[in-house]
């Protein structure tokens, strides 16, 4: 499959995917002459509600859930805020929020907001990882309380695409009457889910990671879970979520989802694969390079990878000199010098963790554009290398 544009390779798809042209083929229509509003009473504006309708139940088939279980939002951010503070106003007695360290800032920020700016009003444990980034499930069942609203917990982190085991928590939550809440925007589209056979309440993503449009995301909640709205308005979204719809992205993150039902068996062998290939030549090619997370335990796309004594965003600089685009572990690119709370919590030592590289892949990715990378990254690690007063040789 070609990639988008030859002058680049694009390895950075946990941060964004390349639309795909599927996609852009299916919302069309709606961005032309199918404007109508689909809350319209005439026929012009029912037959867009009509492709909502069919959006929301493509989106359903990939999740393994009821196509009612299915709010449209604007995003995997304002799905987790939504799940989160639905709990917290459906059991205002309770105060109490479980998550864990290395959580996406959309929930992480969303905690220590409740947790400082309401005065103290709520108390958040945050469950620690180990090396490869896996959770106690021990320490899990210690933190569950009957002060304990929900539980907000990520299908797979990513930053390393560990994947956690939110089957088996979700039901140990709901043996004690707690409401469970997953991040899986980065799950979705790589991992099976089978909502129905879950006890997870609510469940976030957001179309941009699979491959359709940025702005639509999804909500889903669980037949029979109490919900308080977090956009008041109109009736839209059977009265979850005001607003009129935004039609062409729901349009093309149905179709998104059943590409991705397709080609899950691909993102599971062939992108795996590549991902595979490229992480053991860096590590074998590049002394002192060490791979961040669970080897197994892992989503098939992504390899976060330490080069110890370099800076993540110098290597970044100078691979994109060469075309090629991926993210830094290193929070040092948003303007601070603090490395990943994520490799921070996994205990990567500093040197390692601010030259940390999130290789990302998709199934437009190629093994020629691999192998470019597997040449590349070598000479640009020892040029930098040359340069740090932290490089012994």
């Amino acid at each position: 499959m070609a990639a988008a544009n030859p002058t680049v390779i694009y390895m950075d798809n946990n941060a964004t995917t390349r639309v795909a042209p599927e996609v852009v083929e299916a919302m069309m229509p709606f961005l032309t002459e199918s404007y109508g509003n689909p809350s319209s009473m005439h026929t012009f504006g029912g037959a867009v509600g009509q492709a909502i309708k069919e959006a929301r139940g493509k989106v359903a088939a990939l999740l393994g859930a009821e196509p009612g279980e299915i709010t449209f939002t604007s995003c995997g951010t304002e799905s987790d805020s939504t799940a989160i503070l639905s709990a917290l106003r459906t059991y205002p007695e309770k105060r109490h929020i479980v998550t864990t360290r290395v959580e996406h800032p959309a929930v992480k920020n969303l905690c220590e907001n409740l947790e400082t700016v309401t005065g103290h009003k709520y108390r958040v444990t945050r469950l620690k990882v180990n090396a490869e980034g896996l959770l106690d499930m021990a320490e899990y069942a210690a933190a569950l309380t009957e002060d304990t609203a929900i539980v907000s917990v990520m299908w797979a982190n990513n930053e390393t695409g560990v994947i956690f085991p939110v089957a088996e928590m979700a039901k140990m939550a709901k043996q004690r009457g707690i409401l469970f809440h997953t991040d899986a925007v980065q799950a979705v589209g790589k991992v099976a889910i089978d909502l129905k056979n879950l006890d997870i309440d609510f469940l976030s993503l957001s179309g941009h990671k699979l491959h359709a449009p940025k702005g639509v995301g999804v909500l889903y909640i669980k037949r029979g879970t109490l919900f308080v709205p977090f956009m008041m308005g109109g009736h839209q979204e059977h009265g979850r979520r005001g607003g009129t719809e935004n039609v062409a992205s729901i349009v093309g993150l149905g179709r998104a989802c059943e590409l991705a039902a397709a080609k899950m068996v691909e993102e599971n062998s062939r992108v795996k694969k590549l991902r595979d290939r490229l992480e053991e030549k860096l590590l074998a090619t590049i002394p002192k390079s060490m791979l961040n997370g669970h080897k197994t335990e892992r989503l098939p796309n992504t390899a976060n990878i330490s080069f110890e004594f370099v800076e993540g965003e110098a290597i970044l600089l100078h691979m994109n000199q060469h075309g090629i685009c991926a993210s830094s572990g290193s929070a040092c690119t948003s303007g601070s010098l603090e490395p990943s709370h994520v490799l921070r919590a996994m205990g990567v030592p500093f040197t390692a963790a601010h030259g940390s590289i999130r290789f990302s892949l998709s199934v437009y990715n190629t093994v020629e554009e691999v192998d470019v990378v597997i040449a590349k990254m070598p000479e640009i690690i020892e040029s930098l290398r040359k340069l740090s007063p932290f490089w012994k040789g």
